[in-house]
């Protein structure tokens, strides 16, 4: 079932967030800075299933680079809905992943090749524009990539 793991993680209800997939989208990215337990940027591509349009998510726990020849780590995280690219707020102490979440950069991306172990996208936003790879290095942990400008 589409967003299942994101459902059991929040309560509808409690939380200001959005909770279901988009019938129709656009491949869209998002960047939300996350002041939670620990200050992240969340980086979420618009992608469409058979159920609907969903936003492939990352946590990186540094800011995202702007510049060729700068790694960060990126920790898959649960797909969220195509909504929350336009979610910014604070989730309630208590409900997972409290704190404040704002926009850093939103924009439009183009596939440049997709496949379990690399994700390669041209980002047109406000800060980042260019080239980006996701990278399943061999030897990583089952959730862990490196997001890199090319």
């Amino acid at each position: 079932m589409v967003l299942e793991e994101y459902k059991h993680k929040r309560k509808k209800g409690r939380t200001p967030e959005p909770f279901s997939a988009a019938k129709k989208g656009k491949r869209v990215f998002v960047i939300q800075k996350h002041f939670a337990s620990h200050r992240h940027w969340d980086f979420r591509l618009a992608y469409p299933k058979k159920e609907g349009w969903v936003l492939k998510s990352w946590a990186i726990p540094k800011e995202p680079p702007q510049k060729p020849g700068v790694k960060r780590l990126a920790m898959q995280t649960e797909d969220h809905p195509y909504a929350y690219k336009d979610f910014e707020g604070r989730i309630p102490e208590g409900e997972y992943g409290a704190g404040k979440v704002v926009i850093w950069d939103k924009g439009s991306y183009k596939v440049l090749r997709w496949s379990p172990e690399l994700i390669e996208v041209k980002l047109k936003g406000r800060r980042l524009r260019g080239v980006y790879v996701l990278l399943k290095p061999a030897g990583f942990r089952d959730k862990e990539w490196l997001f890199f400008k090319k």
